[in-house]
């Protein structure tokens, strides 16, 4: 199959699997606090890239290690934590509105650090889908008026860091494999990881007899493993056959699923909101479409 197909593919997928992964959060802060969730994320993630993957980091040479560390942090460990506390206030499916900031981003990003080119039809499609979003964020703060926004900045400081991170990878990481790249990220923060963890208590008695923990943990093993350790996989292989700015469109197509998951858990929205989604959709499609040959 051709990149050009796959791609799609592995956009859609990732749409699905991280779309789902905002409502996980929520119920696992049901049980757990918003830095046990984030570092247990990371932990179930690197327990199944290192029984997966651990052979593939032979593929990663000296300098490129600087290149795994700073996208394991940015792309992964820090947006961990910043997720986790943004949905101690904001719904789960505004969050996910608010991440599909990414592209715009990490369009900044690479022109202003990573001399990538500037192009005006994407720009104007990434326009178009942040006018969707935009629209989206007003509406969600009328729906829910009582809801902190200022914790939106947490999620704009996370899709910032993702931004960087599809830049690093594309710049700098573009001739390892996806796996070796994910396994390397988890195995550089997954000791942090548990030092945080550690730092909660969570091994006490009193919290791990808490009745809402097991199903917490549960849902966290489901992020981490699926929506985290192999999303990761297949977004590094995504950014690696297209570019930076198409593989964070697929935060365009997040909202969607994840406004469908917050519906079905009570999460209140409007039909305003549906509209918006489908002006994001429409943005996804300019920033990625080609011109056609005369």
């Amino acid at each position: 199959m051709s990149n050009d197909k796959l791609k799609w593919i592995y956009l859609c997928l990732l749409a699905v699997v991280w779309g789902s992964s905002f409502i996980l959060i929520k119920k696992g802060l049901v049980g757990l606090t918003p830095l046990q969730v984030g570092s247990l994320r990371t932990l179930f993630a690197a327990i199944f890239l290192l029984a997966i993957g651990f052979r593939k980091l032979k593929h990663i040479k000296g300098k490129q290690w600087m290149w795994i560390t700073f996208s394991g942090f940015f792309g992964t460990f820090f947006p961990a934590y910043l997720f986790s506390f943004a949905e101690t206030e904001i719904d789960s499916a505004i969050v996910s509105i608010l991440n599909s900031t990414t592209p715009l981003l990490s369009m900044i990003v690479g022109i202003i650090l990573f001399e990538a080119a500037f192009v005006r039809k994407k720009f104007v499609g990434v326009m178009v889908g942040l006018a969707g979003t935009t629209a989206l964020i007003w509406s969600g703060a009328n729906v829910n008026p009582d809801q902190n926004y200022w914790y939106s900045l947490l999620v704009i400081l996370a899709s910032l860091f993702y931004g960087f991170n599809a830049n690093v990878i594309k710049t700098h990481l573009q001739s390892l494999p996806a796996l070796a790249i994910t396994t390397g990220n988890f195995m550089v923060i997954a000791i942090p990881a548990f030092v945080v963890l550690w730092s909660t208590g969570f091994f006490s008695q009193e919290v791990l007899a808490g009745s809402q923990v097991p199903l917490s943990l549960f849902y966290i093993g489901i992020l981490g493993v699926i929506g985290t350790g192999a999303a990761l996989i297949v977004f590094n292989k995504l950014i690696q056959i297209s570019d930076p700015v198409f593989s964070t469109s697929v935060t365009y197509l997040v909202p969607i699923v994840a406004l469908g998951w917050g519906f079905l858990d009570g999460e209140t929205f409007s039909l305003f909101q549906l509209f918006s989604g489908l002006i994001i959709i429409v943005g996804v499609l300019i920033v990625n479409s080609r011109r056609r040959k005369v």
